[in-house]
């Protein structure tokens, strides 16, 4: 049975989607997990910045941070990595490579209107079966409706720029049924919000109270669900 607001807390942030300095970040990997705790979040996703040439550098790195807090601390934290920039035609060679290093929760940076990502990079994202497309910008109703059919979920930015869109996922999802997502996209302290600031941005983009609910719940089953599959 799907979990409702009832069943989880709502002090406490599930966020996807955070950086550190083994890309573009400003922390260690220790100090944003450390911001996090103190922030009071409950799940995180480190999910740096890689493509074919880094994958193979930064992934093992989060990974092992992972196995050393595991069972020290109440924030659970699982290793990932942001996809960026990759040309369409070489995410799915992408997506194989750092799920194979280890990386339990695979986002997609998708197709922001403020950077210049290929077009064609949203779909071939899905195709490819990642966990989350980041920012997907000026998301295309066929690709939203493929994300649905294959359970890959979307996301509702916290990063300035990238949040600009939101809306337009927003319509995306509901007119078509797939899954929403919160991630901060944060790369420094302070880019990383309350769980009140991150429905608040949620709300900014038209969502109801239901849905921002909804948004929360699909995070952590996700995150639970990549968790039992990497161990």
């Amino acid at each position: 049975m799907a979990k409702t607001k009832a069943d989880l807390p709502t002090d406490g942030m599930v966020d996807l989607h955070t950086h550190s300095l083994l890309s573009d970040g400003t922390c260690s990997p220790e100090e944003l997990v450390r911001f996090c705790e103190e922030a009071g979040y409950r799940m995180l996703v480190v999910a740096d910045h890689v493509g074919l040439s880094t994958a193979a550098v930064v992934i093992p790195q989060i990974v092992e941070l992972c196995k050393s807090l595991r069972g020290k601390m109440s924030l659970k934290v699982l290793p990932g990595c942001e996809i960026t920039h990759v040309r369409p035609e070489l995410i799915r060679r992408a997506v194989t490579l750092a799920r194979s290093l280890g990386a339990a929760v695979v986002v997609g940076h998708g197709e922001t209107i403020v950077e210049p990502v290929l077009k064609g990079t949203n779909r071939a994202f899905i195709e490819a079966g990642v966990d989350v497309v980041a920012h997907p910008g000026l998301l295309e109703l066929s690709d939203a409706q493929l994300a649905a059919e294959k359970g890959v979920c979307l996301e509702i930015s916290g990063r300035k720029g990238h949040s600009f869109t939101n809306g337009r996922v927003l319509d995306m999802s509901r007119r078509t049924g797939a899954r929403l997502v919160f991630g901060s996209d944060g790369h420094a302290p302070g880019d990383y919000p309350s769980r009140r600031m991150a429905e608040s941005i949620a709300f900014g983009a038209g969502m109801k109270p239901e849905e921002v609910d909804a948004m929360f719940v699909n995070a952590e089953e996700l995150f639970r669900a990549c968790g039992r599959v990497r161990r």
